[in-house]
């Protein structure tokens, strides 16, 4: 059974109540709120949650730092074990730099550090507590033991560098999704950044980039559409034999970002029998209010920062630092946006963050236009991702709440947690067994 913390959504869901002076009114409303956490928290613990973005530091993954502990990350098992969160896919990110046999060494270097630090966690920190699952059968087997599930996803198909034996090399290490460029061109496809200047590098897929989406259906590894440009998904889509998925995106039609999926690319992935993974980033939620917050926020980061002894970047900063500054700032980021929250706290009308309806909405959404079965939840904990009401992987109850407060059934909050997204990849790896 999972262990989770309710109170928070109690206290939420019990302020929204307005001040009534007859007693009775606030009583009622007292029993009915009660009454549907109780509701959402047998929902809870009956489904299977899975979250299919969670970066990771491997400097959390040693012998004395690592996720047994309540570190400060968002994810790690004492997280997972209060908010009732079963799956987490942790992952193998690379960012973007030169088409260079350099580049690409480094790249691969990088990711190899990351499935390592995924290995040691379940084979030598804490195999009785969290365990790799490669196919949904082994994510049920695992759950139903009690243990948390580990499963790995790629984000940036840049270090494969021009050796497309690397793709199975990387299907052999327990990766099962992979989307072939982050923020920037990759040697496989255009990025959706592209958008910003209107230059592209391939026009969509490379020929290696052909190549590699063909070796990943026939290996039974999902193609991951988060992050490449609109024409590089549509040409991935019409060269696919198999479902492909958004790891982490929402919907452009609510937040207009380039990360996010149009209404036209909803009806690909519809018709293609995907999914996409809602994304808690406040960015790609709602962008208008997270920047109106964080203008309000951003010199009181500042000195924070400062008077820590480092500096506060946007995120639209942090693509331009070097992989030491961006990791030595990932360290301390946390610890400011804490510090800030707190001191913003006592303000009047202080713009408010980004939450879990917001979240929701993008879901209702997706659901409303292309149905319910392909549509699933992500946060991008650790790299950015969070709303108020789902910060970290402790939250996780709060978004079962929000969706049983919106009317959705227990089964249809088990396709959303994690049925429609075990399904594709079901689908994908029976694909890929007709190819062997």
């Amino acid at each position: 059974m999972k262990s989770s913390i309710y109170s928070f959504a109690l206290l939420v869901l019990l302020t929204a109540c307005k001040t009534d002076n007859k007693s009775h009114d606030m009583s009622s409303k007292k029993h009915d709120t009660t009454e549907l956490i109780k509701r959402a928290k047998v929902i809870h613990e009956h489904v299977i949650t899975l979250d299919t973005h969670c970066d990771i530091n491997v400097k959390n993954f040693t012998d004395s730092i690592n996720y047994t502990q309540n570190l400060e990350s968002q994810v790690n098992l004492p997280k997972m074990k209060a908010g009732g969160l079963d799956v987490a896919w942790f992952i193998v990110y690379t960012g973007q730099d030169t088409l260079s046999d350099a580049g690409y060494k480094k790249a691969y270097d990088n990711a190899m550090s990351k499935f390592n630090a995924i290995h040691k966690l379940v084979n030598d920190i804490a195999p009785d507590q969290i365990e790799l699952a490669v196919t949904s059968d082994d994510v049920r087997r695992i759950s139903k033991s009690g243990k948390k599930v580990a499963m790995i996803g790629i984000e940036n198909g840049y270090p494969i560098g021009t050796d497309i034996s690397n793709v199975e090399k990387f299907y052999n290490l327990g990766a099962r999704y992979m989307s072939l460029s982050h923020n920037g061109h990759s040697q496989l496809c255009d990025s959706n950044t592209g958008e910003e200047d209107d230059i592209w590098l391939h026009n969509g897929l490379s020929d290696l980039g052909k190549e590699v989406v063909e070796e990943m259906n026939r290996l039974g590894m999902m193609i991951d559409v988060s992050h490449p440009s609109k024409e590089s998904m549509r040409q991935m889509i019409e060269l696919s034999e198999a479902p492909i998925i958004a790891s982490h995106s929402s919907a452009r039609a609510l937040c207009d970002h380039s990360r996010n999926l149009d209404d036209e690319q909803l009806e690909w992935m519809k018709k293609n029998g995907g999914v996409v993974q809602t994304v808690a980033f406040q960015t790609y939620t709602n962008t208008e209010k997270n920047e109106a917050r964080n203008k309000a926020l951003k010199s009181i980061r500042e000195q924070i920062a400062d008077s820590l002894g480092t500096q506060w970047y946007q995120w639209s900063e942090i693509k331009t630092l070097s992989d030491d500054e961006r990791n030595a700032f990932y360290n301390v980021r946390s610890e400011i946006v804490t510090l800030a929250d707190e001191k913003v706290k006592e303000l009047e009308n202080f713009p408010p963050k980004v939450n879990v309806s917001d979240f929701v909405d993008h879901i209702d959404y997706m659901v409303e236009k292309i149905g319910l079965k392909h549509v699933g939840i992500s946060s991008d904990f650790d790299g950015g991702g969070g709303v108020e009401g789902w910060s970290d992987a402790s939250e996780t109850f709060n978004v079962t709440l929000e969706l049983v407060k919106r009317g959705y059934t227990e089964a249809q909050i088990e396709q959303l947690w994690s049925g429609n997204l075990l399904r594709v990849l079901d689908e994908v790896q029976a694909i890929a067994k007709t190819k062997s």
